[in-house]
This record gives structure tokens, sequence and C-alpha cells, in this order.
């Protein structure tokens, strides 16, 4: 019996040498980079970042580290608070909108790992201060006394190191 192959297309047989050409060009790459990385120091500052150069690794974090060890940087991974306030004339109800934010110290590691380990129990603290109060005292917040309480309330819960300030980025009412 005999048996008759046809040859593969031309182009087909090209397509499959620069496919394998590819792969192999990566494989190379992957083996050089994993070889460059066992290689290097464990304390070695990254090549490159993407995202530029205000990209960290927590999206609560912003500001630069510069391996500064007084390096100071702010947390705003509570992100904005919408309160509801009720009661609040003449349409019945309101929404507080409000951002906290507060320095830390970039080096402080584990009290960095705290903060975040904390920002559901920072915005809770914040929506039940701010839900608490009467409504007269809400339109005319005075935001040096919130801030007092609010920042004693968040040191009571921190165990390994303290805030000292805190900023309120957006404080409106939106009826």
């Amino acid at each position: 019996m005999k048996r008759v192959f046809s040859r593969p297309s031309q182009g087909l047989l090209i397509t499959y040498r620069i496919l394998i050409a590819v792969i192999l060009f990566f494989i190379v790459l992957l083996s050089i980079g994993s070889f460059y990385a066992l290689v290097r120091g464990p304390d070695s500052k990254p090549l490159f970042r993407i995202g530029g150069p205000g990209n960290q690794d927590s999206p609560a974090v912003s500001g630069e580290n510069d391996g500064n060890p007084g390096a100071i940087s702010v947390f705003n991974g509570i992100g904005r608070l919408r309160i509801p306030v009720a009661g609040y004339p003449p349409a019945g109800t309101a929404t507080l909108i409000l951002s906290i934010a507060f320095p830390y110290p970039v080096q402080d590691r584990p009290f960095t790992e705290e903060l975040a380990s904390h920002i559901g129990d920072f915005r809770t603290i914040a929506t039940e201060y701010f839900s608490s109060q009467p409504v007269e005292k809400i339109t005319n917040l005075d935001e040096e006394a919130a801030k007092t309480e609010i920042l004693r309330r968040y040191n009571a819960l921190l165990r390994l190191g303290r805030i000292t300030a805190l900023y309120f980025n957006d404080l409106m009412i939106i009826q």
C-alpha cells in the first residue's frame, strides 16, 4: 500500500519556525531573569517601577520612600466615607462625605502593617462618630474637636505606634 504525503505549505512552515523561535526567546529571557534574581542581593533596589515613581506596594499609602530613616508618608487607605445624617432639614436625610488621612513613619514596617490591618476599624470608628452626632453639630462642625476625638479613638485601637495628626481631605454634606 502506497501512502502519499503532501508537503505542508511554505507559509505554514515559516509560521511554525517563527513561533518556535519566539517561544525559545522567551524561555531564554526567563532563564536569564531567574538567574539574575538568584545572584542579586536581597537588599538591592528595584531596577524599574511600573506605573511611575509614585506607585507603592499598597494602594493605602502614598509618598516616596527613598531609604531615609525619618521619612514620613501619608496613609489614605481609609478612603472616602459616605455617612448618612438622619433628620437633616429640609429633605429629611443627607450624606456626609469625608476622607481621612494621616502621616506615619515609612520605615516602621510593623506599624504600617498594623495600620493596613485596621482600615475597616478606622472606617467604622469615623462612621460611628459622625452618625452619632446631632444634625446641628454636623452642620456647624468643629473640625479640631472632631479630629481630636477620632484621633483618640484611633490611637486606643493601635498597639505598635501612634498617629500624631489627622487631615480631613473632603468634608461636605450633600442633601
